[in-house]
């Protein structure tokens, strides 16, 4: 990695430059959600936690940012943050009043937990805090990016994907490629795998979101049977063609 790292050092900053663009880019993806929610007019059948989570995460993200004296990360996640309290001051404004302590459960709990890791970055040994924070993220990153699916048995059931935040779990894996290019330039080895990890798990996510809307679409056109059994969901393909019979 270190031959690849040097062959591109004269183009570390216009990738930086690059990836930070594109994080902010990608942030904007949860607009997709936002108008979902406007739409049907309420958050029901949506999680707050992409949104809060995303807040909490930016901010350590943007200490880890600091940590390393990357300008590129700080004023991507500088950006981030202030879209992220956009998105989720929308949310609150669309969550009916029964949902709201459940929301502000949620935002206390995470503005506690982003206070106490950052307090440990604070106290940690400086010769070991930038790679044990960007582990510590990075675990947070993983179960961000898998929360929605936690949803899942309810999504087949209900045979929607409503709720989903796709364009953000696509957008994501994009966003992960172009900061794992600067991780190689940077020769960083922890921000390689880390980064690698993101990617994979956002993969996977986009991997789960399209097989269940194969399933759904294709038993709605009764091109395939779905049954229930103890271990799971058994689809039957059974993809039909019609014939003619021509008499000569």
């Amino acid at each position: 990695m270190e031959a690849i790292s040097q062959a591109l050092q004269p183009y570390k900053e216009q990738v930086g430059f690059a990836a930070g663009i594109l994080t902010v880019g990608q942030m904007f993806s949860g607009s997709f959600v936002c108008n979902d929610i406007r739409k049907k007019g309420t958050t029901d059948g949506f999680s707050a936690m992409p949104f809060i989570g995303g807040c909490g995460l930016t901010i350590l993200f943007l200490q880890h940012g600091l940590l390393m004296g990357d300008p590129a990360m700080t004023n991507a996640n500088l950006v981030g943050l202030a879209i992220s309290i956009v998105y989720t001051t929308f949310f609150l404004l669309y969550t009916p009043p029964a949902g709201r302590g459940s929301f502000w459960r949620q935002v206390g709990f995470t503005a506690l937990f982003t206070l106490t890791i950052i307090g440990y970055a604070k106290i940690e040994n400086p010769a070991v805090v930038e790679d044990r924070f960007g582990i510590i993220i990075t675990v947070l990153m993983l179960c961000l990016i898998g929360q929605p699916l936690f949803g899942l048995p309810d999504i087949i059931r209900r045979k929607s994907t409503e709720g989903l935040p796709f364009p953000m779990i696509l957008s994501g894996t994009i966003v992960g490629l172009s900061w794992l290019l600067y991780g190689v330039i940077l020769n960083n080895v922890f921000m390689v795998v880390s980064t690698l990890g993101i990617i994979n798990s956002l993969v996977e996510a986009c991997n789960t979101n399209t097989r269940f809307l194969f399933v759904s679409v294709a038993a709605k056109c009764g091109c395939i049977s779905v049954k229930r059994h103890p271990a799971g969901l058994v689809c039957n393909i059974s993809f039909q063609a019609d014939y003619t019979e021509q008499k000569t």
